[in-house]
Order: structure tokens, then C-alpha cells, then sequence
């Protein structure tokens, strides 16, 4: 770990690190140069293939497989859509990128296109992201300026223009379909697939949807090789794992001395992030739990702590992945019952409801949650939040996109790991009523 160069933000700590003079001066736009000059869209995809290079936004997709799925035929057009949108609570990896290196994002998406033979992109900016917006659009100016964006790129009779959409700040924009909807003007409404984007995605065009992060490794993919890349992280163990490689951006906040997002091989574990490079927990306290990568992954206990923070490592522990890498940290003095509250509202009130598994669970799931933290609570609404646990989400089959996954994780691990903690919340805040069991009223009146 000591011997790792950061590269990912290797110029964010430059003046004026934003800036097209300053990206070209460290070399920055050689790899679109050697992509058309030297490749073709197949060999491309081919070199991100080989990298291994697993997507960034959360579900860790292998990258060129991706790219590979759009078909070899269509006569286009055809439209890449960039997930800038980054709604996970405590995440903030691409806001650093798009900040203060936005031209590194733009060579990736520029490379991804010619490879995707897309000659349309649209970022897709999260609305509270003002300083992130005007940096992409300053940057996207300099290159249509510098002739980098346009007609015949670099001589290459590739053209390309990328367009600057911003969100109306709606977590289920983070679903690729959902984006779609939204940026065609659309209720952001995830999609039933198939079809899937690569088939019918933007305007009912073949379309590929990448994250910030993973477009902003391909540059340096082009530039150093496959085999460069993959001398980080965690190697595959089989078929089925495709491996954890290359550098990672990972946050830290919550309850630790030094918040900060820091870039690190892929596989470094959640004690280390905690521990050496967020300063430890705050005010001399004792961890309790902490967040692997996004409110929606669940939850490690503070023994689960050496958990390595790859593709494969938080499903060990019952975590639902590795997530955006937004590890929060919670001291000794949080209570799980508050924990599971918010978690609860904010996927109440994120949902689209469109699916009612999805609508009624995270509704029910709140209400529930805030008659607990009322003094009312039962320890039967355990044992219905572990029903509505189980009931909603993609991998039960019974919503179309993946929200109530990440709105059920939280209170799986909650209920599996910290249930004595919640049983003796609700006994001792309801000493008369805890063990009722017939039907009790639900809505109570709410008190923030």
C-alpha cells in the first residue's frame, strides 16, 4: 500500500487542476489521441474487456462487457447516458472528480463513445451539484473550443458532442432506466426489461449508462495497459468473480476525525479506511457499526470491521456489495432504532412508487419505525419488518428495479445483527404494551 501512486487524483491537488491547460500539461487527451489514431471501437472494448474494470456506480457490472452488449449492426444512433446523478447518502467520489478534474471525466466518456460508436452523450448532473455543473460545462466549452469536441475529432471523421443534463434531484434516477425516463423528459420511472438499454434505451436507441468513476479509469487503462490496472486490487477466485481490480475512490464520514475521500486499491478493508485514513472515531469513542458503501449495502458490525472493501468482501457478511464505497461510521452512542428510522424515511420518500411492494414496504417500514421511537413500538413490528425484508426487492422478484433491495438491506442486517439492541428499546420505552400482539394502530401522529 505504501508504494501505490494515486491516479484517479493525481491532479486535484494542482491549481487550477479544473482547467484544459493543466490536464493537457500533465498529459492529459494522449489516450483519445492513441484510441483514434491506433484503434477501432472493437479493439477498444476489447482493451476495457481485458482490464477487468468493473463498474463504479454500485453493481460493479464489468465495464467493456457492457459496451459489448450494444449490437454490431444498428445504424445508429446510437447514445451514452453518464450517471453524474450520485444520490447515495454519504457518497461523494464523483463530485470530487467532476470538481476538480472534469477534463479526466470527459476523455473517459469521450474514449467509451468512440468504442460504443456513440456520437451523442449526456451527463446526467444531480441538481445540488452547482459547482460540479458549472465545472463540466466550462470543460465541455474549452474542448469545443480546442476543437476537442465537435466534427472529426483529431482528424479522425469520429464526431461527438456531450450535453450537460441536470437532474431534479431524485435518488431512483440512479437506475439506469429511470435516468433515461428522466432525461427524455419523463416521470423517472425505472423501466420493465427487457428490453434492456443496449437494445432500447435513450429515445428507443441502443444506449449504454456508465457512472463518472468507472469512465474517469479508461483513460488510464488506454495509457498504461490491462495488465498495469490489474496489479491493484483483489484477483478473481473463479468463474463467477471476475475479480476486484484497479483504484477506488472511497469516502469516509460519519463519526470519524478526518471525513475525506481518499483513493486506494480495491479490497482495502473498512478498519484501515477507519482507522488510518479517517483518523480513528471521533472523541475518543469505540465504533459500533458502519456503512460499507452507501446507505443501501447494510450494515458491519464493529467485529465485521476487517471486512476488505472489494466487489466480493461485504456479501460475506451479509452487506448487499460493496456499493459506492461510502463508508459512514457510527460511534457507540447511535442507536440502531434512530439508524433504521432514517434509513426507512429516506427510501419512503425516494421511491417512485411505482411498484407496490416497493410504495407500501418502505411506507410501512417508516411508520412502523417512528411509532418505535414513540414509545409504542411492539416487538411484533420486528417480526413484520423482517417480512417486509423479504418481500421487496429485484432478487425477490417482485419490483422492477433494484430501490427496494437497497431499502430492505438496512433492515435485514438492523434485525440480524442488533436485534437485542431493538428488543430492549421497544421493552423499555413500552413496559405495558411490548408484548401486545393483536392488530395495533399503525398511523400515529408524527413527531419529528
Amino acid at each position: 500500500m505504501a508504494d501505490f501512486e494515486p491516479v484517479l487524483t493525481a491532479n486535484i491537488h494542482k491549481p487550477d487542476s479544473h482547467t484544459l491547460a493543466v490536464y493537457q500539461a500533465g498529459g492529459g487527451y494522449q489516450a483519445i489521441r492513441k484510441v483514434l489514431k491506433t484503434m477501432s471501437p472493437n479493439d477498444t472494448v476489447e482493451l476495457v474487456k481485458s482490464s477487468n474494470l468493473r463498474g463504479r456506480g454500485g453493481a460493479g457490472f464489468p465495464c467493456g462487457l457492457k459496451w459489448s452488449f450494444l449490437p454490431k449492426d444498428h445504424p445508429g444512433p446510437v447514445y451514452m447516458c453518464v450517471n453524474a446523478d450520485e444520490s447515495e447518502p454519504a457518497t461523494f467520489n464523483n463530485r470530487i472528480l467532476m470538481e476538480l478534474d472534469p477534463h479526466q471525466v470527459l476523455e473517459g466518456i469521450m474514449i467509451g463513445c468512440f468504442a460504443t460508436r456513440a456520437q451523442t452523450a449526456y451527463i446526467y448532473v444531480r441538481y445540488e451539484y452547482p459547482t460540479a455543473y458549472r465545472r463540466l460545462q466550462q470543460a465541455i466549452d474549452e474542448c469545443y473550443a480546442a476543437g476537442l469536441l465537435g466534427k472529426d475529432l483529431h482528424g479522425s471523421g469520429f464526431n461527438l458532442d456531450i450535453y450537460l443534463h441536470r437532474g431534479a434531484a431524485a435518488y431512483i434516477c440512479g437506475e439506469e432506466t429511470g435516468l433515461i425516463e428522466s432525461l427524455e423528459g419523463k416521470r423517472a420511472w425505472p423501466r420493465i426489461k427487457p428490453p434492456f438499454p443496449a437494445i432500447e434505451g435513450a429515445f428507443r436507441k441502443p444506449t449504454v449508462v456508465n457512472n463518472i468513476e468507472t469512465l474517469a479509469n479508461v483513460p488510464h487503462i488506454v495509457n498504461r495497459g490491462p495488465d498495469w490496472f490489474k496489479t491493484m486490487g483483489v484477483p478473481s477466485t473463479g468463474p463467477r468473480d471476475p475479480g476486484s481490480y484497479g483504484p477506488k475512490l472511497y469516502c469516509i464520514s460519519g463519526h470519524v476525525n478526518t471525513p475525506r475521500c481518499v483513493e486506494l486499491p480495491l479490497g482495502v478493508t473498512c478498519r484501515e479506511l477507519i482507522e488510518v485514513h479517517g483518523g480513528g472515531v471521533w472523541k475518543g469513542r469505540k465504533g459500533k457499526a458502519a456503512i460499507p458503501g452507501g446507505l443501501s449495502m447494510g450494515l458491519l458490525t464493529e467485529k465485521e470491521f476487517d471486512t476488505p472493501l472489494d466487489f466480493a468482501g461485504p456479501g460475506k457478511v451479509g452487506c448487499l456489495g460493496l456499493g459506492t464505497a461510502a463508508v459512514t461510521v457510527m460511534d457507540e452512542t447511535v442507536s440502531m432504532v434512530d439508524y433504521l428510522y432514517n434509513a426507512c424515511r429516506f427510501f419512503a420518500h425516494e421511491s417512485c412508487g411505482q411498484c407496490t411492494p416497493c410504495r407500501e414496504g418502505t411506507s410501512w417500514s417508516e411508520r412502523l419505525l417512528s411509532r418505535i421511537r414513540q414509545g409504542k413500538g411492539r416487538l411484533k413490528d420486528l417480526e413484520i419488518l423482517q417480512s417486509i425484508s423479504t418481500s421487496i426487492g429485484i432478487m425477490p422478484g417482485t419490483t422492477i428495479c433494484g430501490l427496494a433491495d437497497g431499502a430492505a438491506w438496512p433492515l435485514k442486517n438492523a434485525l440480524a445483527k442488533f436485534r437485542p439492541e431493538l428488543e430492549e428499546y421497544i421493552r423499555r420505552t413500552n413496559p405495558t404494551g411490548y408484548q401486545q400482539e393483536e392488530p395495533a394502530l399503525a398511523l400515529v401522529e408524527l413527531t419529528h
